[in-house]
């Protein structure tokens, strides 16, 4: 391989890197969030907090045992968005630049051995 070449390929590489590292995140390589807190049963609201990058993505689950039958997205954040990907799980992305506090909430139907009803979980998250 000449040294043109070679310049021309790492160049090439380079620019890939950056498009890799700008492209926004996804469901696929988002992390989980990691939400401090207690989940509580069906029936019973709870709130949780997490703290994520400025323009980050995360994860999060509803994880209150049991069967989860509907849920849906009861509250937006204001410095982020929320996407319901299925029954139980939301992305979160943080709004690039903010640093600050955000809040989103998720309302959830479910039913489980003990407890049955709808909860609303609120997650406070704290944007870095």
């Amino acid at each position: 391989m000449t040294h043109m070449m070679r310049a021309c390929s790492a160049l090439i590489a380079v620019a890939l890197g950056l498009v890799v590292a700008a492209a926004p995140a996804t469901a696929q390589n988002a992390p989980q969030c990691v939400v401090s807190g207690v989940p509580s049963g069906w029936g019973v609201n709870s709130t949780g907090y997490i703290q994520i990058d400025s323009g980050g993505s995360c994860m999060f689950s509803v994880n209150i045992a049991g069967e989860i039958l509907s849920s849906s997205v009861s509250q937006n954040p204001a410095h982020g968005t929320l996407q319901q990907l299925n029954v139980s799980s939301f992305l979160y992305t943080s709004q690039a630049g903010y640093r600050g506090g955000d809040a989103f909430s998720v309302q959830a139907t479910g039913k489980s051995q003990t407890s049955s009803g709808a909860s609303i979980i609120t997650i406070n998250a704290t944007l870095q």
